[in-house]
């Protein structure tokens, strides 16, 4: 990893994606590129103004960096929509990862689709980190997810190619399902040969599970089968509880023809509500 990218709007929720970035980038000697996005979305006056006062809280917070931590960086004012900015400024210098802070979360129930967060992830190439958590030090245990598919073997790689397996300790989860438990007369099958079955699935999955990781030359790296007795997002995040993880790594879907990115339902309901980091990786582009 050798440029990360912090979109900031100059918010609390931003300096923790600032504070993260600055950690890694000190664990992983690589440069920082700070960028602001002012709403060009209004009369010319106070897009000047903001664009004038985010120009100097740039070049003070990048003093700082520098003062502090010893880390040099560039600094960028866009105007633009928000998304559509840092989407520019993503393509324009091609960072390894972009760091984004959480998106608002509404009091009572939580709002992602359509967020900036949102329309951020599914519009870059690169891989975004989404730091929810304070930071109070480097990723102590990454957990890793699968569901088997091409996508999920890409994101696993570009993941390796980032470097966060070489500096802390990593586990593959694969959550599985169960469709008999699912049918409308489960509840007529014994309790014992309902575990049976389960036991049965559980081995399946493992089997599959080290099948996969086989193919993508993957080693070192502790496997972790789940059932998906609840929806697959809340057993990632019960395992990630379980497990003491502080970083969860998910893929996102890929292109389908001319659409654009879409973030699979999972992802985007993991991205939604977790409370620790989570890095969502897009499927690799072809050129």
């Amino acid at each position: 990893m050798k440029t990360i990218m912090v979109a900031t709007d100059f918010s609390e929720r931003s300096d923790r994606a600032l504070r993260r970035a600055t950690l890694l980038a000190r664990q992983f000697e690589a440069t920082m590129r700070l960028v602001h996005v002012v709403d060009d979305d209004q009369p010319r006056r106070i897009v000047d103004a903001e664009r004038d006062e985010a120009t100097t809280l740039l070049r003070q917070m990048a003093a700082t960096l520098l003062d502090v931590d010893g880390l040099a960086c560039e600094t960028r004012v866009i105007l633009a929509s928000p998304f559509v900015g840092i989407a520019r400024a993503v393509a324009d210098a091609t960072p390894d990862l972009l760091v984004i802070g959480p998106h608002r979360r509404r009091v009572l129930r939580d709002v992602f689709v359509g967020t900036t967060a949102e329309r951020t992830i599914r519009s870059v190439d690169c891989p975004v980190l989404m730091v929810n958590a304070t930071p109070a030090g480097h990723y102590r245990h990454v957990l890793q997810t699968t569901d088997l598919s091409d996508g999920s073997r890409d994101a696993l790689l570009r993941f390796q190619a980032l470097g966060f397996a070489d500096h802390t300790r990593t586990s593959l989860l694969h959550v599985f399902d169960a469709p008999a438990l699912r049918l409308a007369f489960s509840h007529s099958i014994p309790k014992n040969d309902q575990k049976h079955y389960l036991q049965d699935e559980q081995r399946g999955a493992a089997l599959e599970l080290a099948r996969f990781l086989s193919s993508t030359d993957i080693a070192r790296i502790r496997q972790i089968v789940r059932y998906e007795a609840s929806p697959a997002p809340h057993e990632i995040l019960k395992a990630a509880r379980e497990e003491q993880a502080d970083l969860i790594v998910m893929s996102t879907r890929g292109r389908s023809g001319l659409a654009k990115m879409l973030i699979g339902s999972v992802t985007e309901q993991v991205l939604g509500t977790a409370q620790i980091d989570v890095l969502a990786i897009p499927p690799q582009r072809a050129d």
